[in-house]
């Protein structure tokens, strides 16, 4: 398994899940949301795999705005601008990936 957590040092899932894989001894590397962000290239990947509405944080501050916005690719802009509105974590395992915290789903990976 080569396991990436894309989180916030401030959330309790994020925290809730890198405990999770600890606990396991499965190695992952862990990548602050806020402070390194995502690349495009990782970002597409995590929204062929979990979709597009997944990965928005509603309870973030202006994430009601990204609603509005008529087009996709709009909404994928300003995702990327202000990785603040994406919903953490995000738990990448290759092309499989899952949004929040999900161990159900971990345990199968392989």
């Amino acid at each position: 398994m080569n396991i990436q957590i894309f989180g916030k040092s401030k959330s309790f899932d994020t925290k809730k899940a890198e405990r999770w894989f600890k606990e396991r001894r499965i190695k992952f590397q862990s990548v602050d949301l806020i402070k390194y962000g995502m690349s495009r290239g990782e970002f597409d990947s995590v929204r062929r795999a979990v979709g597009l509405a997944a990965l928005i944080d509603e309870g973030a501050k202006g994430a009601e705005m990204i609603k509005y916005l008529a087009y996709e690719e709009a909404k994928i802009e300003k995702l990327l601008e202000d990785q603040s509105l994406i919903k953490a974590p995000i738990v990448r395992n290759g092309r499989q990936a899952t949004v929040g915290y999900c161990p159900e789903v971990w345990e199968t990976w392989e």
